[in-house]
């Protein structure tokens, strides 16, 4: 019964982030500078991510999580060197 729930829940929470992503890509083609268009591009990332720890979750993959802990800090590295090149290394 509560495995049932709990599949369901992430079903519903997959199903929340790829609607969240698809937003994201009509975000990008509308986006009207650079910097909009890194801002939903990191939203897609991290939506990928989250979509992998979910998977991970209905499987019971402990390796996922690592792998997800990785790509999050490489998606922060990667905000941070994309907001250095926006902003030409001025502060």
């Amino acid at each position: 019964m509560t495995e049932t729930i709990l599949n369901g829940a992430i079903l519903t929470a997959v199903a929340i982030v790829a609607v969240a992503a698809l937003l994201g890509v009509i975000a990008i083609v509308r986006a009207a500078d650079d910097a909009s268009r890194v801002v939903v591009a990191d939203l897609l990332y991290f939506s990928a991510v989250s979509v992998f720890v979910l998977v991970a979750v209905l499987t019971g993959s402990a390796v996922v999580f690592d792998v997800a802990l990785i790509a999050m800090v490489l998606g922060i590295l990667a905000t941070l060197a994309f907001a250095f090149m926006l902003t030409r290394g001025r502060r």
